[in-house]
């Protein structure tokens, strides 16, 4: 588990969500919901799992989350986040990444069907419906209540539906238009919310069948209950008119916001889009900025509606825009506003404590190590480490941290020139006076604290070519590793002596990160150089023969053996020019 895992478990909120698990990649790997976020995601990092989850928290490098207002709305958003990212882990879910409709067929004898696919058949579609079979049990309500045919294909002869007077037989008696309106209509009002009222009259059927003591009966009038209930309950993650809208909700403070914006596409909540920036200006001001860069410079679709908090001006961005745009003051589009500007403040507060966080872990840590030596907080630490194997291709490297952040950008390489054999004092005194030759001669930044990877000896070796050689006063520590090489001791001063830090102190493991960058990059880089000088030949010496020549040669010749056996005329034969193929004959003779 990585520091950014750690830290935003912390900041979970106790609220129903999604949250969505990404690998190194940051390709969405799982997406789940929970009742109560934060107790759900920590239990993915705490004790043990089986196979499968074992191998999902290994892959899990970040996560994000939505914050909803119920569980149900959590499942429908779950089910649009994994029909649109597909995630690998959710792979079970895949039958069901659709949602259920009721559809009321567009055909003469129209039939009452549970479907998933949504088409441009006249039909009339009911919802979509977070779970499948709540759908299909209120269908076999609405089947018992309204008696359309169930058949595909109409049979030639009564079925045992017409008996239990559950269909109008259609296939022998003749039915009038005027009867099916009836019972479309019945259909509509009852899915568009008229169902309250035959809830009220289950309710008082099962109140009756208990005082009679048919307790099958009342347990079959509470379940139909229970299903209409899980089935109708409105859910603002989902609208029912299937327009394109676009929700956006914002939340400042301390000088930065957030805008959280919720595309809805045909009813569903498909996808949000979070955007934190600093801000220079009013709010208001900004946030109006914001949508027309959302639109212009982003390209984003422009949908049929668009949903603002009330502090945003309604004409301004009709005019800028030229789409409808709406300050919902009660319902369900109220709520989706006030859901994506609770989501913007739950974001900017994580933002603030991730900082806030960070902080401890750089510039704080930074301050304590300045105090701990005595000296002004060194904002600008440079660091040196040597690398090389029995003193081939020895090399220096320096990385520099500015406020506990490692600035890559001004790393350096540099390849040992002047040292003959493995002596790390002279070469570091070599990459150190380098350094700050030219600091000084073309006037850069001076660091404020300089850490050298070695103990005593290498640490006197660059206080010498600084004060004695350069007439720099800039403090210097050294970085003593133990056996395991780890970091072990901090040295400073002038007779150095150890100073004491925390193991477990954010200024000691500061130190730690500075020495572990430091001998990676010098150690990247002599592997590098290595690499290049273990297939160097003996023509790569010879001026006038680069890599085309080079590989001509051998590929004529076979050998260097071969070629040494060759005469000047066969040499040129192949297009080495006379000039050159002299110098490469003598060269070979030597």
């Amino acid at each position: 588990m990585n520091d950014t895992i750690k830290n935003k478990l912390t900041l979970l909120p106790e609220q129903p969500g999604c949250y969505l698990m990404k690998d190194r990649q940051g390709t969405i790997i799982y997406v789940g919901k929970a009742k109560i976020l934060k107790n759900r995601v920590k239990s993915y990092f705490t004790g043990s799992h089986d196979g499968k989850t074992f191998r999902l928290v290994n892959e899990i490098e970040d996560f994000e989350y939505i914050v909803t207002s119920s569980d149900i709305e959590a499942l429908v958003l779950e089910l649009n986040l994994i029909k649109k990212y597909d995630p690998k882990y959710n792979v079970m879910l895949k039958d069901d990444k659709s949602y259920p409709f009721i559809k009321l067929t567009h055909e003469r004898h129209p039939r009452l069907i549970t479907t998933r696919k949504v088409k441009k058949d006249k039909g009339k579609y009911f919802g979509p419906y977070p779970n499948v079979h709540s759908a299909n049990e209120t269908k076999k309500l609405l089947d018992r209540i309204y008696p359309l045919r169930k058949c595909s294909t109409l049979p030639d002869r009564v079925c045992l539906y017409y008996h239990l007077e559950q269909c109008l037989a259609p296939c022998i008696l003749e039915v009038k238009d005027e009867e099916y309106r009836t019972i479309i209509d019945g259909i509509t009002r009852f899915l568009n919310g008229g169902y309250k009222e035959i809830k009220k009259e289950l309710t008082l059927k099962m109140s009756a069948a208990a005082e009679e003591l048919d307790f099958e009966r009342a347990k079959e009038y509470r379940d139909r209950i229970a299903h209409i209930e899980a089935t109708m309950e409105k859910q603002k993650m989902t609208t029912t008119d299937f327009t394109d809208r676009d929700v956006f909700g914002y939340a400042f403070d301390k000088g930065w916001m957030c805008v959280q914006v919720f595309f809805i596409r045909q009813g569903k909540l498909i996808e949000r889009d979070v955007s934190m920036f600093p801000i220079y200006n009013e709010p208001e001001e900004e946030i109006l900025t914001y949508l027309g860069q959302f639109y212009t410079k982003e390209n984003h679709f422009k949908p049929k509606e668009i949903l603002l908090p009330d502090t945003v001006s309604v004409e301004l961005v009709e005019a800028l825009l030229e789409v409808k745009v709406l300050k919902p003051q009660r319902g369900q589009k109220k709520e989706l506003v006030k859901l994506a500007s609770k989501n913007a403040v739950i974001a900017l507060t994580e933002k603030f404590s991730l900082i806030e966080r960070d902080e401890e872990r750089t510039i704080k840590a930074v301050e304590n190590l300045g105090q701990a030596l005595g000296i002004y907080t060194p904002h600008r630490i440079e660091a040196f480490d040597n690398s090389n194997i029995q003193g081939t291709n020895p090399v220096s490297a320096m990385i520099v941290f500015i406020d506990g952040k490692a600035e890559k950008r001004e790393y350096r390489k540099y390849k040992i020139k002047s040292v003959e054999g493995p002596d790390d004092y002279e070469s570091m005194r070599e990459a150190v006076r380098r350094r700050y030759t030219r600091v000084l001669k073309e006037g850069l930044p001076l660091a404020d604290l300089i850490i050298i990877d070695g103990g005593k000896g290498h640490v006197e070796a660059v206080r010498d070519v600084l004060e004695n050689e350069l007439g720099l006063e800039v403090p210097i520590a050294g970085l003593v590793k133990d056996d395991k090489h780890r970091t072990s001791q901090l040295l400073y001063g002038n007779p150095l002596e150890i100073i004491a830090l925390a193991r477990n102190s954010q200024a000691f493991y500061l130190l730690q990160r500075i020495q572990d960058e430091v001998h990676r990059f010098a150690i990247t880089f002599h592997r590098q150089l290595r690499g290049k000088t273990a297939f160097q030949s003996i023509l790569d010496d010879i001026p006038g023969i680069g890599e085309k020549r080079k590989k001509n040669l051998l590929k004529a010749f076979g050998s260097v053996k071969k070629l040494k056996e060759a005469t000047l005329e066969e040499i040129t034969t192949i297009g080495i020019p006379e000039n050159v193929a002299k110098e490469l004959v003598e060269k070979l003779k030597d």
